[in-house]
């Protein structure tokens, strides 16, 4: 129907007879002229109708989102537009056919327009017109072919797993498919191919890739769906590092064939306990400085009760310093306060340090010689803000962490260009569930311990670290992965660890265990979050501008209308009864 496409013509192109098709983004008529700027996935061009020209009534009646066709002659514009790469050309028409008209459009399909995203999502099949959202999608999808490239390049192989299967519950909360030849039983869609993918190497395949969809019953937020696609990765016979190099080479590779950007390696190595103590958070953003600082010795100094009670009952003293005094009044400093909060401190101090002199909450408290102190061992020059939190160790960094990006982001202290990945290793293989009031896995019960960690898993849980490793970019997690537990009387030590009982294990997992019997590789693997992964690339705010048709934060989507109600029929051939 075409011969060329609408960003591909230029001034060489000049005396051809071209057709060109697409729509109608916007229609001038000056002085007779009618001048149309013909749209589609690959660009603009100028198209020219002359009032001689049989088809001008027609030219006059196209309106915005009209789809055309258009025969005519290249030629060189007397007027050039260097804001597009065809705007060195212009086609005068021959012939304009209407393909398909259009109403007046509900949204601008412009990347200019300041439309509200619940409207843009209400019409996503316009709002995926605009020239941003198609190079995001396009990205995407140059994305995944380098994946899907790089992978079988090393000899992976691409096996499609079950999205009906068993309902496993470790984690999120699973998305639960009813039965209708068998009423009463529920399939569960996979919050990731974790147990088939370790099935393939008991089988044998060695080297396993895929690109997958995975659900999980979980609150959305900016970098998370209800369903989101995963790069599934299991490898046999190797360690941390076969994994992580593996990983490393493609990303450098995604980056290199989606932004022609060259990635250093090795990434850095950070332990979880570094990232914590210094960052406040297990996915780091190292893009700038303000780490945490453990001023519990200072702070025992004072005369501050608060904190001495609380380093008396075996907590910590933590803070983050900002250049930034002068930036925060008081009533900033209280909404920083209900951050920390949120982040489960039971408050936040805070001291300025100005003109060589200490104000705000606890300044009462600092004789000289703490003064002195703080300002030689925090380094503090004028200016400096000081913000405190008391408390147990691991609220100290969470909520500091917190405020430490917030600041970090409100302070301009982030420099948007770099792309930073890290690699944070040595996790903890437990993690203790104050609402269970039991040891829980912390990445999922199929992670094996470290090297002599084995005779620790059911005698102390709180020190048992794991063969596991998550890759962080610009303070987002990645992807994770680790090494799996290959031997099956380490696997039972993992259940009993987490307080499973036989008869748990068999109906949750009896599969599974029963594959372990004959004969487990000893193997690892990691999987990447693609959606984020594009959002990084794209450096979109937000998930939902790298993916097609996503969900709003009330897991609806506002297209379709999904989730709906069904009829009666549909609930009671599934054996079904809603509860009111």
């Amino acid at each position: 129907m075409r011969t060329k496409n609408n960003g591909e013509l230029r001034i060489e192109n000049v005396g051809e007879v071209v057709t060109l098709c697409g729509w109608v983004a916007r229609k001038r008529d000056l002085g007779g002229l009618v001048f149309i700027d013909l749209r589609d996935r690959w660009g603009i061009t100028q198209i020219v109708v002359e009032p001689s020209n049989p088809n001008y009534d027609v030219a006059m009646s196209l309106k915005s989102e009209y789809v055309i066709k258009v025969t005519g002659k290249v030629v060189e514009r007397e007027s050039k537009n260097k804001n597009i790469p065809t705007g060195d050309i212009e086609v005068i028409a021959d012939e304009v056919v209407i393909l398909s008209t259009a109403e007046q459009p509900p949204i601008l399909i412009s990347d200019n327009a300041d439309t509200l995203e619940d409207t843009r999502l209400k019409y996503r099949y316009l709002d995926l017109r605009r020239p941003s959202m198609q190079k995001n999608l396009i990205l995407r999808h140059k994305a995944a072919m380098s994946i899907r490239n790089y992978f079988n390049e090393h000899d992976f192989v691409e096996v499609e797993t079950p999205v009906f299967g068993k309902s496993t519950p470790e984690g999120a909360r699973d998305f639960l498919v009813p039965s209708r030849v068998h009423k009463g039983c529920f399939y569960a869609l996979p919050q990731s191919p974790q147990l088939y993918k370790q099935l393939l190497m008991v089988a044998g395949m060695e080297r396993y890739f895929q690109i997958t969809k995975c659900f999980r019953d979980e609150d959305l937020r900016a970098d998370r769906q209800l369903e989101f696609t995963q790069v599934d990765v299991e490898m046999s016979f190797v360690d941390e590092q076969d994994v992580q190099d593996m990983i490393e080479g493609l990303l450098v590779r995604v980056w290199k064939e989606t932004l022609n950007m060259d990635i250093k390696t090795p990434f850095i190595r950070m332990t979880w306990d570094d990232a914590m103590n210094y960052y406040g958070s297990d996915k780091p953003d190292t893009r700038f400085e303000m780490l945490l600082q453990d001023i519990t010795e200072l702070a025992n100094k004072t005369e501050c009760s608060f904190f001495k009670d609380n380093i008396a009952s075996g907590g910590k003293v933590k803070c983050i310093v900002a250049n930034a005094a002068n930036k925060y009044s008081r009533k900033e400093i209280d909404r920083l306060t209900l951050l920390a909060k949120k982040y489960h401190a039971g408050g936040l101090a805070w001291l300025k340090y100005e003109n060589n002199e200490f104000s705000g909450s606890v300044s009462k408290f600092l004789t000289d010689d703490n003064k002195k102190e703080f300002v030689e061992t925090l380094k503090l020059q004028n200016n400096d803000l000081i913000l405190i939190v008391s408390d147990k160790l691991a609220n100290c960094n969470t909520a500091l962490g917190a405020l430490r990006s917030t600041l970090g982001h409100e302070l301009d202290l982030i420099d948007n260009d770099k792309f930073n990945f890290l690699w944070v290793v040595d996790w903890p293989l437990f993690e203790f569930s104050e609402e269970e009031n039991r040891w829980v896995a912390a990445h999922h019960p199929f992670t094996s311990p470290k090297n002599g960690h084995e005779d620790m898993l059911l005698t102390d849980q709180e020190h048992c670290h794991a063969k596991a490793y998550d890759i962080v970019l610009n303070g987002y997690e990645l992807g994770g992965g680790s090494i799996r537990i290959h031997d099956q009387n380490i696997q039972d030590k993992m259940f009993k660890a987490i307080g499973l009982s036989e008869e748990e294990i068999k109906n949750k997992f009896g599969y599974f265990v029963d594959a372990l019997k004959y004969g487990t590789p000893p193997h690892g693997g990691l999987a990447i979050g693609f959606d984020r992964l594009v959002m990084l690339l794209t450096k979109a705010n937000n998930i939902r501008e790298v993916i097609a048709f996503p969900k709003v934060n009330s897991a609806k989507c506002l297209m379709s209308g999904a989730p709906t109600e069904v009829t009666d029929e549909q609930l009671e051939e599934l054996g079904i009864q809603i509860r009111k």
